[in-house]
């Protein structure tokens, strides 16, 4: 979504049972390091299945201000990488619009180059802060001049040479975890990552790949020791890109809560640290069939029946929130529909998404008449199976796509409609979204200004 666009609002009301047989555009995160360590390796990369979202194009864009030669031919991406070491300090400064772990991930991986990188962004990510993944550069030598709160706009200085670190990464976040080990691809030496709590693991996956050494390894308790030698040579691959989970996350509550619905999704990424909303609504009693298990590009894939289901409330523990931390709007979505109540616990990280996600969802449920109760980190859902009294309302989305989403399924099984304020994000990470929704029957429809 370009800075100065209008918002397009939307609305959703209750629609009669969906059906269909779709494909999942590519996942979100491996998209994102497809481009960059494609751009960063020596030799071609090719791409197929890559999510065009306006996040995923930013970080190409970003890759290809710093050297990388990146060209679409057909269904295929292919980009001619710079060599790792190589990166050339770009001409202007790098705008990621609404793409938080493009931003962050690039600025692990600039952070330890000797030059100068400028970060830029729209007014939600100027708002969410990037000292998470800062603290660990500033420590490997890197200059840091942040506006307020370690926000963006932001300038990277890289040190002549960069200091290997062992960092303990302070909070369950792949996005941290993967920009230190980024900024030890240009360090000399080992930079090791510990993580208490395991979180998606495509960066380790796929750096090593792409050729990278480096190693795993949990201790009796559970942690995990990741290491990174600097400066060796990633040599370019070829990936297909799995079905995002998250995306995934939008047709499987909505074949759930409305009645009659039977859908298959196809092409669905199941690694299993990005499964935990599968399991919570098979707890919750959703029919969810696992289809066609099997293996594509080193990673777990499978297809998914889906059809509507009766569910009862849940208590979703904190240690599942790092496979599913993107999926908790949506769950809460489900919740509102399932009889008795739903606890969802460990959800702080919520607070510093495209939005404050956790403070987003607590006030839309409640502008659609929906019993919850908001913690610091936590939210209860107290649902109504038969969808009475819920819907409505009008839901501030904070330019937050997943919010968008996630209300936009709400008024597919609701009462009454409901209505978005702002649509228009939602290209930055599923831009199918509309048209595959109403290709199955749901009753959802945009206006081109904004409504009273």
């Amino acid at each position: 979504m370009s800075h100065s666009a209008l918002p397009k609002p939307a609305t959703s009301r209750r629609s009669k049972a969906l059906s269909g047989d779709v494909r999942i555009p590519g996942d979100k995160s491996i998209s994102h390091r497809s481009f960059m360590f494609g751009g960063l390796a020596s030799g071609e990369t090719r791409i197929t299945g890559l999510l065009e979202g306006e996040d995923v194009i930013n970080t190409g864009r970003a890759m290809q201000a710093m050297g990388a030669k990146i060209a679409k031919e057909g269904d295929i991406w292919i980009i001619q990488g710079t060599g790792n070491g190589c990166l050339l300090q770009p001409e202007s400064p790098l705008d990621f619009g609404n793409a938080g772990t493009g931003a962050r991930l690039t600025m692990g991986l600039v952070g330890t180059y000797a030059m100068e990188t400028r970060f830029v962004g729209d007014a939600s990510l100027s708002k969410r802060p990037m000292g998470r993944v800062l603290d660990p550069l500033r420590q490997m030598g890197v200059q840091v001049s942040a506006a307020e709160g370690d926000r963006m706009p932001l300038t990277l200085r890289g040190p002549k040479v960069a200091a290997p670190i062992t960092y303990r990464v302070p909070m369950a976040s792949a996005q941290v975890k993967s920009a230190v080990l980024l900024a030890g691809l240009n360090t000399p030496g080992i930079t090791t990552v510990i993580e208490p709590v395991m979180t998606r693991d495509h960066t380790e996956k796929m750096l090593a790949g792409f050729g990278a050494n480096l190693s795993v390894e949990t201790d009796r308790e559970g942690v995990r020791h990741i290491r990174i030698e600097g400066q060796g040579k990633l040599t370019g691959q070829t990936i297909d890109v799995p079905g995002d989970p998250s995306s995934t996350a939008f047709p499987l509550v909505a074949a759930i809560i409305v009645p009659g619905s039977d859908i298959t999704i196809r092409n669905v990424l199941m690694n299993p640290t990005r499964t935990g909303l599968i399991l919570t609504l098979q707890e919750m009693g959703a029919n969810i069939e696992i289809v066609d298990e099997r293996l594509a590009g080193g990673e777990d894939v499978a297809d998914l029946r889906v059809q509507a289901s009766e569910l009862k409330g849940v208590n979703v523990p904190a240690d599942r929130a790092p496979s599913m931390i993107d999926e908790y709007p949506v769950l809460a979505v489900a919740a509102c529909f399932a009889t008795g109540e739903t606890v969802m616990n460990g959800l702080e990280e919520l607070r510093v998404k495209e939005s404050d996600r956790l403070a987003a969802v607590a006030a839309g449920l409640k502008a659609n008449g929906v019993d919850c109760t908001e913690g610091h980190d936590r939210l209860s859902v107290r649902g109504r199976p038969d969808g009475k009294g819920i819907g409505g309302g009008r839901v501030e989305t904070h330019l937050d796509h997943r919010i968008a989403m996630s209300f936009l399924v709400l008024g597919l099984a609701a009462d009454k409609a409901v209505t978005i304020d702002d649509a228009a994000m939602i290209a930055t990470s599923f831009p199918e979204f509309m048209g595959m929704m109403t290709g199955m029957g749901a009753e959802i429809a945009e206006f081109d200004s904004p409504v009273a």
